[in-house]
């Protein structure tokens, strides 16, 4: 199976032997007011997270005010909102004027910029100024926004939330077919933050994606509490995380109560960068920190009796016992090494040389003793 081909967001390198990149999404948490997004983005960067996202919205251009009344009641997450649907997306609309006093914050926090597009005008008047973009899984079936974005040529993060597979195999199809940077989230689209969401999040997805789609990388955009489903993600090869960010989660608004607060992010990426490390390479060697360790732990052969030089072994001989230094001879070599002759005297409890053995003569027990 092939390896994902690499992708750089600016200058960060996104790939299985790479760090994991997180991406902070703000999204409403600025609750309207540039200051506080201005300081989320710092807080963000403080906590370990290498991007900040926004999410570029137009009431109008995303909800339906009509559609969301006839539903007869707010349902799932919306239902602890004390406002009307489309009220609160109007509230929670990201200021277009704050753009490039965001972009300057983050550039200045040394943090990636990022958001995610709902509508045409946001891809266009934000194009110049992101690296890439992610679009939202309840974006996956818009092919013709997702198309738009794709054409930007940048990298694009696709979550993949309350979506068949169909729905998922139409999505990546649109992008690569005109973009190949495509990381593909696995996601559980419920903003409840209950813990019965667990059981929902499926991360074993990934492995499903890895096999459908050997040649993309792969993140997980969660909403869970904690950091349970990061570390699980991290393990089955997802390299992007995306969860919500706020600096207060009871602040009242639609994203606070299930988002990740300063402490807790940074708790997420420091286990993180443990597990990251811990992975390894998956070669299988004995490592250098326990190399010691082999020698104290593992047994060799050694002598149960002074033996005299040009002694044939037995079983007799020989006991498997702790510590092995390096060339000892090892217990599951016993049955090659009986019937060989010693080329130098041995002490009981002696350890076995490979050194102090001579070859086994190729013809029989009269031949001459070659030495090893």
């Amino acid at each position: 199976m092939s390896r994902p081909e690499p992708i750089r967001i600016d200058k960060r390198v996104l790939a299985l032997d790479h760090p994991s990149y997180f991406i902070a999404d703000i999204a409403a948490n600025h609750d309207g007011d540039l200051q506080r997004a201005k300081d989320l983005i710092w807080l963000a960067k403080e906590a370990g997270a290498d991007c900040a996202k926004f999410q570029h919205f137009k009431a109008e251009k995303i909800v339906s005010d009509r559609g969301f009344r006839a539903l007869g009641g707010q349902q799932s997450h919306q239902a602890a909102w004390k406002k009307p649907v489309f009220e609160v997306y109007r509230q929670h609309e990201l200021n277009r004027e704050w753009n490039i006093e965001l972009v300057a914050t983050a550039r200045s926090a040394g943090i990636h910029f990022m958001t995610t597009p709902y509508d045409d005008e946001a891809v266009d008047t934000v194009n110049a100024l992101v690296p890439a973009w992610k679009i939202g899984s309840g974006d996956i079936t818009y092919l013709s926004l997702v198309e738009k974005v794709a054409r930007t040529g940048k990298p694009i993060l696709v979550a993949s939330g309350a979506s068949t597979q169909a729905d998922v195999d139409r999505a990546v199809k649109a992008v690569l077919s005109v973009n190949r940077q495509l990381v593909l989230m696995q996601c559980n689209t419920n903003y409840t933050g209950s813990l019965a969401n667990f059981r929902y999040i499926n991360l074993n997805v990934l492995k499903t994606y890895a096999a459908r789609y050997p040649g993309l990388l792969l993140g997980l955009s969660d909403h869970s509490p904690g950091h349970a489903t990061v570390l699980g993600a991290i393990a089955l090869g997802a390299r992007a995380i995306e969860k919500h960010f706020t600096d207060d989660n009871g602040r009242e608004g639609p994203d606070h109560s299930f988002a990740m607060n300063p402490r807790s992010w940074r708790e997420m990426v420091e286990r993180s960068r443990e597990l990251e490390a811990a992975l390894g390479d998956g070669v299988k060697r004995v490592e250098d920190n326990e190399a010691q360790t082999a020698v104290l732990q593992q047994r060799c052969l050694r002598t149960t009796r002074n033996l005299p030089a040009g002694h044939v072994l037995t079983a007799v001989d020989l006991e498997a016992l702790r510590p092995a230094p390096e060339g000892a001879a090892r217990p599951f070599e016993l049955p090659q090494l009986l019937g060989r002759h010693l080329l130098t005297a041995l002490q009981a409890g002696d350890a076995l040389m490979h050194e102090a053995l001579a070859v086994r003569a190729p013809s029989d027990a009269a031949a001459k003793v070659v030495p090893a």
